[in-house]
C-alpha cells in the first residue's frame, strides 16, 4: 500500500513495477490524484473513478488517453449494475452469499449513537474514518 499523502505514489509505483505501470487504478480521491493515476497505468490500463473526495477530475481530451497508451477511464455507479429487478437480486445474492460464507468480511470502523450523527458527519468530512460507519439508537 502506498499512502499518497505521505509519499509520491507515482514515483513509488513506477519503482515497484519496473516502470511498467499497473493494470488498474481504483481512485476514490479524484482531482488531487488524477494526473498521476494516468501516469502509473500500463498501456491499455484502466482507471476506475469511484469517488471525488478532493473534487471532480478535470475534463479529459481523449487524445491524452491515446498518448498515454490507449487507456480506459470509467466512473461506475451502482444504479447501472442493478437496472432491473433480476440484476439486483443476482448481485445481492452474490454479495450476501459471500458474507454468509465468510469470503467477504464486513468492517465496521465506528459506531455512533444517533444523537452523535453530526460528529459522525464531521469525522467523515475530516477524513478521520475508514471502513463503514453505523448509527445506532
Amino acid at each position: 500500500m502506498i499512502l499518497y499523502t505521505q509519499e509520491d505514489f507515482e514515483v513509488e509505483t513506477k519503482r515497484l513495477t519496473g516502470n511498467k505501470g499497473v493494470d488498474v487504478v481504483y481512485d476514490g480521491v479524484g482531482k488531487t490524484t488524477f494526473d498521476k493515476d494516468l501516469n502509473v497505468l500500463r498501456p491499455r490500463g484502466y482507471l476506475v473513478l469511484f469517488g471525488g473526495s478532493s473534487g471532480a477530475v478535470p475534463p479529459v481530451d481523449p487524445i491524452k488517453l491515446l498518448q498515454k497508451g490507449s487507456l480506459f477511464i470509467t466512473r461506475p455507479t451502482l444504479v447501472n449494475y442493478i437496472a432491473t429487478r433480476e440484476e439486483l437480486e443476482h448481485r445481492a445474492h452474490d454479495v450476501l452469499g459471500w458474507i454468509a460464507s465468510g469470503k467477504l468480511k464486513l468492517r465496521i470502523e465506528h459506531k455512533y449513537k444517533l444523537a452523535d450523527a453530526q460528529q459522525a458527519q464531521r469525522d467523515i468530512e475530516g477524513r478521520k474514518t475508514t471502513g463503514k460507519l453505523i448509527l445506532v439508537t
